[in-house]
């Protein structure tokens, strides 16, 4: 088995994305997805601190530290692109004017949880930005995260042990391992690791996957 590498994930969730979409990447390993859209794809991109139409990472030594993005890492301005008070970011991600948002996360559950906040340890710093909001004010909401942690155990969980940012609004996560949608009737697998083997894939999660060789993306 071979773990896609972050580059790869990010193409993965770019290559979803339609033309049009307004979309917002969270703060992290979502930033990357920028570098991936499709050539010729028209995709564009939000950060909440108040920007819109943000281009790839810029080049090394082509950093401007006045456009940056709700990471405060540097970002490029595609030609139209805009860049405008963080209330009137906030108003386009509260009235629904977003089509997708893809956010980190240390958990998902099986009903669409998810915890990317907090994770309760006594030294951890609470981050929850405008996590809340996308949550809950993009169309569809796309999780981008390592399938294991650290220890080995699985993000993908029965019930979010962790804070939650938002409750049944994942409509689909993308780990190094495979691509999972979020549906009424349980996670079902839409794409896996070139080499994984899908009893492999359910073993690591450890939580119920539906799979149709059919249904592979």
């Amino acid at each position: 088995m071979k773990k896609m590498d972050r580059n790869q994930m990010a193409a993965r969730v770019a290559r979803d994305i339609p033309e049009g979409a307004y979309v917002n990447l969270g703060i992290g390993l979502p930033t990357l997805v920028a570098n991936h859209i499709p050539a010729g794809r028209e995709v564009i991109l939000h950060s909440e601190n108040g920007v819109l139409g943000i281009g790839p990472r810029p080049a090394k030594g082509a950093e401007d530290y006045d456009l940056i993005n709700a990471g405060k890492e540097p970002v490029t301005l595609l030609a139209g692109g805009a860049f405008f008070h963080h209330a009137d970011s906030f108003g386009m991600i509260r009235g629904r004017h977003l089509d997708f948002c893809v956010l980190g996360a240390f958990q998902v559950s099986v009903s669409g949880d998810i915890a990317n906040w907090h994770t309760g340890a006594p030294d951890a710093i609470p981050a929850v930005g405008g996590a809340m909001d996308l949550a809950v004010g993009a169309k569809k909401v796309l999780v981008m995260m390592e399938h294991l942690t650290k220890e080995g155990t699985s993000k993908i969980v029965e019930r979010c042990s962790y804070p939650l940012t938002g409750a049944a609004c994942v409509n689909r996560i993308y780990t190094d391992l495979a691509v999972i949608d979020v549906r009424a009737d349980g996670l079902h697998v839409i794409d896996m690791a070139e080499g994984l083997e899908f009893d492999e894939l359910q073993k690591l999660t450890g939580v119920p996957l539906h799979y149709r060789e059919t249904a592979k993306a």
